[in-house]
């Protein structure tokens, strides 16, 4: 059974720890870790598993899976903790991955270590077709996403502007550019085109729109692909967490997911 680790007890932190815990993930949850070090103590204790608290590095050396569910800030030292002691790593705060250096530095110590570097989907679909699609000419990759405002309050970009979202009355377009400046921009909205820019064309050349819309209640993410391939189109609706507006439930489904297909034989999908 596959011994499991979480930096990061937030709303996606903990959703999949429950899932460890009730068997939803056949592995062990053997351990969790957060800088709200109390509040992480009465997490572990309320779990059937009673994982321990532990600090990152006694945290990664009890585990075979580490799972980063923290932030951008964390990934780099979440991930070289972890694949440095030979254990893989699955990366929440995929935005941490636009910085090429970074990337690179992880994937060789991954190869070094014998180890792997696990990305969820996130609270988007069709990621199998665009990871196909770019085996040949891809000429453009466009996600637009749509959030009411208590979704994108916070952000670095409305903080800069000085947006007052809640004035917006129509959907409005407050960002349009390369998915390497949104994830920036928007560090807690645009996991999901970090995760596309991956399996497709690029940071730089993934283009992102933000819409703040005062009509809906879902986080809405609007996928286009156009390549050698044909044309590939792709709407998902999502219902926000019910502790943290700016993520998606299926965010922390996409994780679990994951994880399952981490820990069993038959793999599916591209």
């Amino acid at each position: 059974m596959f011994k499991i680790g979480i930096v990061g007890a937030g709303a996606i932190g903990k959703e999949i720890a429950r899932a460890i815990d009730d068997g939803t993930v056949p592995a062990k949850l053997v351990a969790i870790w957060d800088r709200q070090v109390d509040e992480a103590r009465e997490f572990a204790a309320s779990l059937k598993q009673n994982p321990k608290v532990l600090p990152l590095e006694r945290l990664v050396r009890q585990c075979d899976i580490v799972v980063e569910a923290a932030s951008q800030a964390a990934v780099r030292e979440v991930a070289v903790a972890a694949l440095s002691n030979s254990r893989s790593v699955m990366i929440m705060s995929v935005g941490a991955l636009s910085d090429k250096q970074l990337l690179e530095e992880l994937r060789t110590l991954a190869r070094e270590n014998h180890c792997h570097i696990h990305v969820p989907s996130g609270a988007i679909g069709g990621l199998d077709a665009v990871k196909s699609a770019s085996i040949k000419r891809i000429d453009c990759v466009t996600i637009t996403t749509r959030k009411p405002a208590k979704g994108l309050k916070g952000a670095p970009f409305v903080i800069k502007n000085d947006l007052d979202l809640d004035k917006f009355t129509v959907p409005t377009e407050i960002f349009s550019g390369p998915a390497a400046v949104a994830i920036k921009e928007f560090p807690a909205n645009v996991n999901v085109a970090a995760s596309l820019s991956l399996v497709g064309v690029g940071f730089e050349k993934t283009m992102v729109k933000v819409v703040v819309d005062p009509t809906i209640s879902r986080n809405v993410h609007e996928i286009h692909v156009k390549g050698e391939f044909g044309d590939f189109h792709a709407k998902i609706e999502n219902v926000p967490s019910d502790t943290n507006p700016k993520t998606s439930f299926l965010a922390a489904l996409s994780a679990i997911a994951t994880l399952k297909q981490v820990c069993e034989p038959l793999k599916i999908g591209t």
